[in-house]
């Protein structure tokens, strides 16, 4: 059973085909696996076991018969607990958010996963309403990294990364608002995407608004390309949502990077200050995307910091979150929280339209630079996993969360697609990301850049020290 937990989705549906296995073993091993890491780790608010078995061993008819429901059919998944899961409270990481009601619906992500047959584990921690780039919560308490318990797994999504990492389910759903997916996975070497913004359709919309991005957490690149077949296409609840794709994104991983025009910027022009095992472990796999046959320079996009007009957005955006509590529910919340709602209060309409004005001229620079490139690379997180409990770290003289996060929030603004793809490790053991950026639309190019990493082995880092000795073991 140990040995399931370390097979990505596409190795459990071959595995079903054939007979070797099936979906109730794979789903026992993970939840078996979800609960020895928990106390460790804390990923979940919720595991669901018999649910989860009950939904495996439907499955298991199905494939006996040979007639599978879809392409994830019996696949282990773990949904963040900022998307709704149909039969069970969303709650968001607050404790303002009551437990009670129907909880009848599934979000449209979760609703895609349902119909290809997927098996639902439960639900991942994230810090209240998904608000910051590591994840503890009032409600939910801390969230730990699967390589130092005594770092952060990062976030917002970090219980879905920790899970990933860890074994319990090789796929998840995550949330990215300024990085909540690629921050996690690069902090706990695992590997994510933020597709195009409307590609994978959001339900209810985020307070944050087109900020707030929905996608794949996953072993590697094949398996969030096979996710994206699942999640990606309109749902009639989301206004913004995209058209139907245009073709496979499985279809286009082999299409490899020979030609492709990639422009390296390790600092964004001297704006960030990187960790040099970071920076030494980014190089390298971009010295083996030129020796694959890319067309490596180093170019910086003309990414003027723009963190006082997303500042604007997201803290105006929190406030929103929060405007129909009354000061006594108020007072349960994350006091950080509490402090940039009421940052956001004293923002007006004209100064949330003078931020619009700076992510459309954001958004216009970058897309003329992507005339030129096809992708862009830069390190996901100019740094490794701080301690855990912190918002920021230790001596860093930040304020916030987006002070250590330079390299991932401009791409919310601009709503461009980015995956973080984990290339090594920095001296302490700790997992290095790198950050693929493309234009908007171009999923492909970013998912196809990144599984040539993997097949050439510059991408993966190896288990983690609790999936590496299983407890009891």
């Amino acid at each position: 059973m140990t040995e399931l937990t370390e097979l990505t989705a596409v190795q459990l549906v071959d595995g079903y085909r054939k007979g070797e296995f099936g979906p109730v073993d794979a789903t026992r091993a993970a939840l078996r696996r979800a609960e020895e890491v928990q106390p460790a780790v804390n990923a979940f608010v919720r595991l669901d076991a018999d649910t989860a078995l009950a939904q495996a061993a439907e499955s298991a008819d199905r494939w006996r018969r040979g007639e599978p429901a879809g392409l994830l059919d019996g696949v282990p998944v773990s949904v963040k607990d900022i998307l709704l899961l149909r039969g069970g409270p969303t709650l968001r990481g607050s404790k303002t958010v009551s437990p009670e009601g129907d909880w009848d619906e599934d979000a449209p992500s979760v609703a895609r996963l349902r119909e290809h047959g997927a098996v639902f584990l439960g639900k991942t921690t994230t810090p209240e309403f998904g608000w910051k780039g590591v994840t503890d919560s009032p409600l939910s308490g801390v969230t730990r990294n699967p390589y130092d318990v005594s770092r952060t797994a990062g976030g917002s999504s970090g219980g879905s990364a920790a899970a990933v990492a860890l074994g319990a389910g090789p796929l998840a759903l995550g949330t990215d608002g300024g990085g909540s997916v690629r921050i996690p996975a690069a902090f706990c070497g695992i590997f994510a995407l933020k597709p195009t913004y409307g590609r994978v359709p959001l339900y209810p919309a985020s307070p944050f608004g087109t900020l707030s991005h929905v996608g794949p957490m996953t072993r590697d690149a094949a398996d969030a390309a096979l996710m994206m077949d699942v999640i990606s296409g309109p749902d009639a609840r989301d206004w913004s949502a995209l058209g139907p794709v245009g073709g496979s994104f499985v279809d286009a991983l082999d299409d490899g990077v020979r030609g492709l025009r990639v422009a390296y910027s390790p600092s964004l022009g001297g704006q960030v200050a990187v960790q040099p095992d970071v920076a030494a472990a980014v190089r390298r796999a971009v010295e083996r995307l030129a020796g694959l046959g890319a067309y490596v320079v180093e170019a910086d996009p003309d990414v003027r910091d723009p963190v006082d007009a997303f500042h604007a957005l997201w803290f105006g955006g929190a406030a929103r979150v929060v405007q129909h509590l009354a000061p006594h529910r108020r007072e349960l919340l994350d006091p950080a929280l509490r402090e940039i709602c009421r940052q956001g209060t004293r923002l007006s309409g004209l100064d949330h339209l003078a931020a619009v004005d700076v992510r459309m001229d954001l958004g216009r620079r970058t897309g003329r630079f992507h005339e030129s490139y096809d992708v862009l690379v830069t390190p996901t997180v100019p740094i490794t996993a701080f301690e855990a409990g912190a918002e920021v770290p230790k001596g860093s003289g930040h304020r916030r969360w987006t002070g250590w996060t330079p390299f991932t929030y401009p791409f919310n603004m601009t709503q461009q697609p980015a995956a973080s793809v984990p290339v090594g490790t920095d001296a302490a053991g700790l997992p290095v990301g790198l950050q693929i950026v493309a234009a908007r639309h171009r999923d492909d190019l970013v998912l196809r850049t990144a599984h040539a990493l993997y097949g050439a082995g510059a991408a993966g880092v190896a288990a983690p020290p609790v999936l590496a000795t299983p407890a009891g073991s």
